[in-house]
């Protein structure tokens, strides 16, 4: 259940820790939104950044929408979940090896058949429809969608592409955002991936909340400090302000992002329930 409404992240935590709870009614489906936007980060627990002085931004964010308390990886290394969030299945995947091709299916090719739409933006891409493994700070295992046979080269652009402010109603139904990997946290610091979601996510995020549109800020997977938890974030229209405590990984998320757009459920996230407690 959602602590309710709190100002700021370190009151919102220290209501979960005291237990708090309220009775505010919540949806019992995914809405229907015209954008989903999802940013993956890299290689930190939850309390890595929550609660941290490096992140302000983030924590600020947390304090704006829903901060998931017990949200989980699926795997380790990166590229597994990755693609677990994307297809529903970590496709057998062990390691970060590339190239990787794969021919199941994925929620980008379910929304393209759906006459809906799916961008992929990757900082650093070294131009679109690139299938290169690494290019300075890029790198294809944080790129799920470039490894998927069904969907075109159209779909995988350079992050200088995603729109300005005046022009977010041109996104796609749903995109992918891959920070490159200093920016990510991966290489970089926590700071300045906090210092880059502020200056590139945040007006999103803002535009979100009055335009019937989502933001879900999540991270691949923990540093192997806390059984794989890692923060997750969801701000945007009708989200409410809170904590919410029910365990979730990236196929819950996988799910929320198929039931926003009546889509059939992938491989394991058939067995994950979409995250509806968070919408009034």
């Amino acid at each position: 259940m959602p602590t309710g409404s709190l100002p700021g992240v370190g009151m919102l935590v220290g209501a979960v820790a005291l237990g708090l709870t309220t009775l505010a009614p919540h949806a019992t489906t995914v809405p229907k939104f015209d954008h989903i936007v999802v940013v993956m980060e890299e290689n930190h627990s939850f309390s890595d950044v929550i609660g941290s002085s490096s992140a302000p931004y983030i924590n600020s964010l947390a304090g704006q929408g829903a901060l998931m308390t017990q949200s989980f990886a699926v795997g380790h290394p990166s590229e597994p979940n990755y693609v677990a969030l994307f297809s529903g299945s970590t496709q057998g995947l062990t390691s970060d090896a590339c190239p990787r091709t794969f021919s199941g299916n994925n929620v980008g090719n379910q929304l393209r058949v759906a006459g809906l739409s799916f961008t992929g933006f990757s900082e650093s891409l070294p131009s679109d429809g690139s299938t290169a493994c690494t290019s300075g700070e890029y790198a294809r295992k944080h790129a799920p969608w470039v490894n998927f046979s069904d969907l075109p080269a159209t779909v995988n652009k350079k992050f200088s592409e995603f729109p300005s402010s005046a022009n977010f109603a041109s996104l796609p139904t749903f995109a992918m955002i891959d920070p490159n990997l200093i920016d990510d946290m991966h290489d970089g610091t926590i700071q300045q991936g906090d210092t880059w979601l502020k200056n590139n996510i945040d007006p999103y995020a803002q535009w979100a909340k009055t335009h019937n549109s989502l933001l879900i800020v999540t991270w691949d997977e923990d540093d192997g400090s806390m059984s794989n938890q890692i923060p997750t974030i969801i701000v945007g229209s009708g989200v409410k302000v809170g904590s919410f405590s029910e365990h979730i990984t990236h196929y819950n998320v996988l799910r929320t992002i198929e039931s926003a757009y009546g889509l059939t459920a992938l491989g394991n996230a058939a067995n994950a329930t979409p995250i509806t407690d968070v919408f009034n």
